[in-house]
């Protein structure tokens, strides 16, 4: 805690325990950098004579004073020409708010001290998304992604597919440089890089998908993969039942070839002088009469 801080804190429980004034709870305000903000005092209606204070930390700043406004000035001149009261409400307005006006205000009235915590944030960059060169080849299936912040801190970086948080980092100190990556094997528009604080947020959508591969093309590669893979397997199925009907049949030939008996021939040899002897033991002669 700021060394003010802890003077204000020691000095508000000393002044309550004394019962010189009650204070109230203290309230918190916050504001992004170059906004105005107005710092409500709580009372509500000020009178001519009576006297309402301003002070940042332990430093008086400003008063109300016989309904007239009065501003001092600080030696590093931070709230020089930036400063309003309402004389009527004695509303402290911080016009063009800097990261230096982050800290505590008391507004007082005769015992009565109202605490105001006041946080200006710096304004939020929009986050860069960018290929990760060093990590992504064209042999890798992967894609890496950087998302990047520059001069940013007390800020959350976060990647987010649709409305889910993907992958986060908390930056708390100031840095040159805040990185976030995110390894994916394909992008689509879904992906989004937040960076934001309690109160503002600022968003890059991966609308560049040139960035990586996307997915709609890694479906269309599967898709003709799959399409190859079965034409393959319908070539390969055709040709190992050609081959096994080819392969059937000859197996059926064979197979007929080895039932086959061949008998062998037997040739009986003829006896030809037999056959005439026979023919001639039925020979009848006759005589032929002659003719004069």
């Amino acid at each position: 805690m700021p060394k003010f801080a802890w003077t204000v804190y020691f000095l508000l429980v000393v002044l309550l325990e004394s019962g010189v004034f009650v204070a109230d709870a203290v309230k918190s305000e916050s504001v992004t950098e170059g906004e105005s903000v107005s710092l409500n005092s709580s009372f509500t209606q000020i009178h001519r004579d009576e006297e309402i204070e301003w002070k940042f930390g332990d430093i008086l700043i400003a008063k109300v004073k016989n309904n007239k406004s009065v501003f001092y000035e600080i030696d590093d001149e931070s709230f020089r020409d930036r400063l309003k009261l309402d004389h009527q409400t004695g509303s402290l307005t911080i016009i063009n708010s800097r990261t230096t006006d982050s800290g505590l205000y008391t507004v007082s009235r005769d015992t009565t001290t109202n605490t105001i915590n006041l946080t200006v944030y710096a304004r939020l960059p929009v986050p860069v998304i960018s290929s990760n060169s060093s990590l992504n080849s064209s042999s890798s299936s992967s894609c890496s992604l950087v998302c990047s912040a520059v001069n940013v801190s007390h800020v959350t970086l976060s990647w987010f597919k649709g409305n889910s948080v993907f992958s986060s980092i908390r930056v708390s100190d100031l840095s040159s440089r805040s990185d976030l990556l995110l390894h994916l094997e394909c992008v689509d528009d879904s992906y989004s890089c937040v960076l934001n604080n309690p109160i503002r947020n600022q968003t890059q959508h991966l609308n560049n998908t040139q960035l990586c591969h996307t997915c709609a093309a890694v479906s269309r590669t599967v898709l003709i993969s799959a399409a190859a893979a079965g034409s393959l397997l319908i070539v390969a199925a055709v040709g190992i039942f050609w081959i096994c009907r080819k392969h059937r049949n000859t197996h059926r030939e064979e197979t007929r070839a080895e039932e086959i008996t061949y008998a062998d021939p037997t040739f009986n040899r003829r006896n030809r002088n037999k056959s005439r002897a026979t023919e001639e033991d039925h020979v009848e002669y006759t005589s032929v009469p002659h003719q004069s």
